[in-house]
């Protein structure tokens, strides 16, 4: 029988870990975009006179562009890049690897939030969220390395939070929602017809929200809070890449849902998540937030913006 989670600190830092991923991967995404066009381009006319917008008679050179886009987000893509390579000299120095299963595992809890999980999902490839999350566990073993934490502390811990280390099965999912089941056949029928459905989601869909994003709710489990039970009893019965039938909703409206995907749920035992437990309650022993510029001075960073961090 699965225990209750307790409110305790460990509780709250491993829910809130795949938030700390999330927030810190945002600004990866940036980073491949913004270097690309830093690249030069022989073929191309030169930045000065390449012009990349106009308004009315009022040109925006290539240069003007790549300027605002280094002022904006130039210095937190070059510091994500320093972090990177800091962390990985760091765990070469110090002898810490993490593997491959290690990062599949940090993925599977980061979708125990699947809110938060599906916005990231919208912004970032797979590749550039592993690396992130790779990143992240260097930096946690890193500074954890010469913590001790007891066997029996963690036994207790998972025994403790056996939840947390479930993970629900998590359904990619789009959501057309109408006030008629005439207009919800009639879309349907659109669809299987060949509409693509985010444009028809924009064009019909009631539901605000969803309908500005083209239909696309993301990742959503059968006991998603905030969501129709309806619709979510429903998810199981959908076939990948299929539509449902309409759905009556609890307000009276009618849903339409297509699943796009679907990550089986998993259950983790002691074993395969011990290492991660004694990493977490390492962390929560360190006596304030440490970043990886605390190690720039260690491997003697310079860079372009002149101040150490």
């Amino acid at each position: 029988m699965t225990n209750k989670p307790k409110k305790s600190l460990s509780d709250l830092r491993v829910k809130a870990k795949p938030a700390l991923i999330i927030a810190g991967v945002l600004l990866l995404g940036n980073i491949l975009w913004f270097i690309a066009w830093l690249l030069p381009n022989s073929s191309a006319p030169s930045a000065e006179k390449e012009i990349v917008a106009t308004i009315d008679k009022t040109e925006i050179s290539r240069q003007q562009w790549m300027a605002a886009m280094e002022e904006n987000y130039g210095k937190e893509t070059l510091r994500d890049l320093v972090n990177d390579t800091v962390m990985k000299k760091a765990a070469k120095k110090y002898k810490i690897e993490v593997s491959k299963e290690e990062i599949d595992l940090e993925l599977a809890l980061m979708r125990s939030t699947p809110e938060e999980f599906s916005n990231l999902m919208k912004t970032s490839s797979v590749e550039q969220l592993r690396n992130k999350v790779y990143t992240n566990l260097l930096l946690s073993k890193v500074l954890t390395k010469d913590i001790i934490i007891k066997d029996k502390e963690v036994e207790k811990y998972y025994k403790d939070n056996t939840s947390l280390f479930e993970v629900p099965t998590s359904y990619r999912t789009n959501l057309i929602v109408v006030d008629s089941k005439a207009k919800a056949e009639n879309a349907i029928k659109e669809l299987k017809g060949g509409a693509d459905f985010s444009v028809l989601a924009r064009e019909m869909s009631i539901d605000v929200a969803s309908a500005s994003l083209g239909g696309d709710i993301g990742f959503v489990s059968v006991d998603q809070p905030g969501m129709d039970k309806n619709l979510l009893n429903a998810l199981d019965s959908i076939k990948t890449k299929s539509l449902s039938e309409p759905i009556q909703m609890d307000n009276g409206n009618y849903g339409i849902l297509q699943v796009l995907e679907v990550i089986p749920g998993q259950s983790f035992t002691f074993e395969e998540v011990k290492d991660h437990i004694k990493v977490e309650l390492g962390m929560e022993q360190l006596t304030q937030t440490v970043a990886p510029e605390s190690f720039w001075k260690e491997f003697k960073v310079e860079w372009f913006y002149g101040e150490n961090k």
